[in-house]
């Protein structure tokens, strides 16, 4: 017998964390559960006699699986007659089960932590947000940037119709460079590599705060957050779902969506996605072609469980716009009508990703899995076009300079290990033991004009064409290789009321970098431990207290060959972060509230050595709300109070300046209401803050405050007997012109002008 405290809720919840708490695999038809709730489950129980009470008044009954675990079915009739059993939709308990999404179904109740696997909301030391595919497809939501933009936590810092997707989290830059930070089903280096597309997203997953303990380092050493995205899949119910598009000005396309389970006991799964949007943008002289295709295969045996995914995704942009950087000196203008372009249709941006993964796990007893997985992609780029279109005065006017570039982008990453749950006493353990590589090659070349050209911002001067040859060859010009092993214990005791886990990883950096003949330029090799400390305290079932200690890895520098000390290689940067919150889930909402501090490093001249002389440290305040809190009403907020500090620097008339691109105040608001006078339509409205930010160091250059209002709307009808939602979306819906976020170089963005999308979605 085991002591279970579960809070009453929808049935599928309750029975998922009775599952999880008592170790079995279980599975069951999620649409015949869609409607049930239950009282929950509190004091000692078998499993038979927890079943018995979670169901009870329900007509359902658990039936135990010749090949272990359960299986809930209708109840057999009085007469004797059992019915036949239901199909399965979802598998959770010893393995690492997908969380099912909070009352609302925006939110997931849960993330995967890394090495810790999927773990609940309520259970996690730290401060975690799940989108769902549903909030993804009623947002249209068409890229991962595109959701991310929903938290207050992060802000989006590319430039609209540009060339990659990079963020804010916490004040820190994520995505910033040339190798991807969105880890795909936990693992660095498959997904797509400057954007990532959502067709083939299940859910998109946000840990905030610093993830080199639980994911291992970002390929670019990013500390502010690890983003995850989790991969669609094949569930027990087949799917036929076609959706056509529209974007302004011109863009159309659709995608496709088909699954199936197969074999005699449907253990054999195939989900394939496809989509295509291309035509005109918003913005002047634009067009865009973006497509993509996943096929996800996967096998569910009783021990046995296995995944590939085979993604290819290709994007091509006609005058593709980039961030604009300023001259010191001058106030920075105001911002310009965002459909205006001042690349050329004649610039242009190709990008091809292709991408793999395979991932096995199995169950060598019922307390211990093994695990390992092993992928990679690889991403081809050309592109013609300005690369840092810089303002020179107050009027507007933009100096840019073509160069035609070309990369190669190639990445490996493989893992494995064991995940074990057992008890010592009145203690339990969740044992996570892994060793992983990562490995990144970069080719690069370019050529540039040998003219500057002016344009300017409000009125964007048409240029003739600059014949800049593409380069003859793309040599290698860096190598970096990373290696960890991990070890992680989440210890519980009081019937999961107080939970403390404790992890250590040692990550090992090696880089080579190369001149352009591929003679070595330099080397790097240096390692670090990075130690984790997480606290969970739930004094009643509906309230978890937390706090973490973590660390995040940067690779260290090199000493530049004009410091006193040339070619001195220091150890990775190790930024820190303190942690404490509290999180209240209750009837159908999520409530969060933390408070973090996080501090990072950085070398720099200092006279003549080059030192770790500098430090950004960035405190602040985060709260969350999100789900149904009431009937027909969804919702979906959160704000963050920042205060990002240089309390470090070699020239201290830096210290104790605002970090560049770190707003003190960042707002988002989202709310759906259920129109009852109309049963199938979705009234929808989101409203986003972000607060001044400053382009310089020095703190005398800035962009102000900004406010945006987005509405839509949605319709689930049926057409010709079949389920079809139509969908309504306008950004921007007043029209702002605005600059709508500095990137850690200083780099401006231009809002997004108001934009209408619609798509219509038929299951067949």
């Amino acid at each position: 017998m085991r002591a279970f405290t579960i809070a009453p809720g929808p049935l599928t919840v309750t029975l998922n964390r009775f599952a999880s708490a008592a170790g079995i695999n279980l599975s069951y038809d999620a649409a015949q559960l869609a409607d049930v709730r239950s009282d929950g489950l509190h004091g000692r129980y078998s499993v038979a006699e927890g079943f018995r009470v979670l169901l009870a008044g329900s007509g359902l009954e658990a039936v135990p699986m010749a090949g272990g675990g359960y299986t809930v079915r209708r109840a057999a009739l009085q007469g004797g007659l059992a019915p036949d059993t239901l199909p399965e939709v979802l598998v959770i308990g010893k393995h690492d089960s997908e969380p099912p999404p909070l009352a609302g179904g925006q939110v997931a109740q849960g993330v995967r932590l890394g090495l810790l696997g999927n773990t609940d909301n309520m259970d996690a030391p730290f401060n975690t947000v799940g989108f769902t595919a549903d909030f993804i497809e009623n947002q249209q939501a068409r890229t991962v940037g595109d959701v991310l933009a929903n938290d207050a936590s992060v802000r989006y810092v590319s430039q609209p119709g540009g060339i990659l997707d990079a963020f804010s989290i916490r004040g820190f830059p994520v995505g910033n460079g040339n190798f991807g930070e969105i880890a795909f089903d936990g693992v660095y280096g498959v997904a797509s590599n400057y954007r990532v597309s959502t067709s083939y997203v299940e859910r998109v997953e946000l840990i905030k705060g610093p993830t080199a303990m639980l994911i291992g380092m970002a390929p670019s050493g990013s500390v502010g957050g690890g983003i995850n995205i989790v991969p669609k899949r094949a569930g027990s119910v087949d799917i036929s779902r076609v959706t056509a598009d529209y974007a302004a000005a011109s863009q159309f396309g659709g995608s496709v969506d088909i699954s199936r389970r197969l074999g005699g006991a449907r253990q054999f799964g195939i989900r394939f996605n496809g989509s295509y949007l291309g035509g005109g943008t918003a913005l002047d002289n634009q067009s865009r072609r973006a497509t993509s295709g996943a096929l996800a295969l996967d096998y569910q045996g009783e021990r046995l469980r296995a995944t590939l995914d085979v993604i290819d995704q290709r994007e091509r942009i006609s005058a593709p716009s980039r961030l604009l950087h300023i001259v010191p000196g001058i106030a920075v203008p105001e911002a310009p009508d965002g459909r205006r372009n001042i690349s050329q249709p004649w610039e242009q941006s190709h990008i091809r990703d292709n991408s793999l993964l395979l991932r096995a796990e199995y169950d060598l007893s019922n307390g211990v899995t093994w695990f390992a997985n092993g992928g990679g992609g690889q991403t081809h780029v050309a592109r013609l076009f300005a690369i840092t279109p810089t303002i020179i005065d107050a009027a507007g006017d933009v100096a840019v300079t073509d160069s035609n570039y070309r990369f190669d982008v190639a990445r490996v990453s493989a893992d494995t290990g064991l995940r074990a749950r057992f008890e010592t006493g009145p203690v339990s353990h969740q044992l996570s033991v892994v060793a992983s590589g990562y490995h990144d090659r970069l080719g690069r070349s370019f050529n540039t004009a040998s003219t500057t050209s002016l344009t300017n911002l409000y009125a964007p001067v048409m240029r003739p064409f600059q014949d800049v040859p593409a380069p003859s060859s793309v040599p290698t010009v860096s190598k970096t290789t990373l290696t960890g092993v991990a070890l992680a214990d989440t210890l519980s005791v009081l019937d999961r009321r107080l939970q403390l886990t404790l992890g250590l990883r040692h990550q090992r950096v090696q880089s080579d970098n190369f001149h352009p003949d591929g003679a070595p330029a330099s080397r790097y090799d240096q390692g670090a431990w990075t130690p984790l400390v997480g606290l969970v305290v739930r004094p009643w079932q509906a309230v978890s207290f937390y706090a973490n200690r973590i660390e995040g890895l940067s690779k260290g520098d090199i000493a530049p060959g004009s410091a006193g000390n040339a070619g001195e290689v220091f150890a990775p940067y190790k930024s820190r972060q303190y942690e404490v919150g509290v999180k209240l889930e209750q009837g159908g909402m999520r409530a969060t509230l933390s408070a973090f501090q996080i501090t990072k490093p950085g070398g720099e001249l200092a006279g003549s050595i080059f030192a770790i002389n500098g430090e950004q440290r960035n405190r602040g305040l985060e709260f969350g709300l999100y789900g149904e809190p009431a009937r027909h009403v969804r919702l979906l907020a959160s704000a963050t109070l920042l205060d990002a500090t240089i309390t470090r620097d070699a020239d201290m008339g830096t210290v104790g300046k605002t970090a560049i691109g770190a707003p003190t105040l960042q707002v988002n608001f989202g709310a759906e209401w259920d129109a009852v006078w109309l049963p199938g339509l979705t009234l929808s409205g989101a409203l986003a803050y972000t607060g001044r930010q400053y382009v310089d160091q020095a703190n005398t250059q800035s962009v102000p405050a900004w406010t945006r209002v987005d509405l839509g709307a949605r319709y689930r009808t049926r057409v010709a007997g079949k389920e079809t939602t139509f969908r309504l979306a306008v950004r921007n819906v007043f029209d702002r012109h605005y600059w709508a976020a500095v990137d850690s170089y200083g780099g401006l963005a231009i809002a997004e002008p108001r934009t209408l999308m619609l798509s219509a979605t038929a299951a067949f």
